[in-house]
């Protein structure tokens, strides 16, 4: 098992948090996503058969930047 952290700007209410969540959970191996909005941060768990890259992707995509 894979763990990622990443510190984002973007993260500013629950909508966004589960925008995220749901975004990354429909990433094939993606396992795990906790999205800590006082933090600004977004730690996710995933195997092999994700990539990174994706990962990334998803969370960009909702409107978050990763610093």
């Amino acid at each position: 098992m894979n763990r990622v952290q990443y510190n984002v700007n973007g993260l500013l209410n629950n909508q966004i948090k589960t925008q995220v969540k749901n975004v990354l959970k429909d990433v094939e191996g993606v396992k795990n996503v906790n999205v800590n909005l006082e933090r600004s941060s977004i730690e996710v768990d995933y195997n092999n058969t994700a990539d990174e890259k994706e990962i990334r992707n998803g969370i960009e995509h909702v409107g978050c930047r990763i610093m």
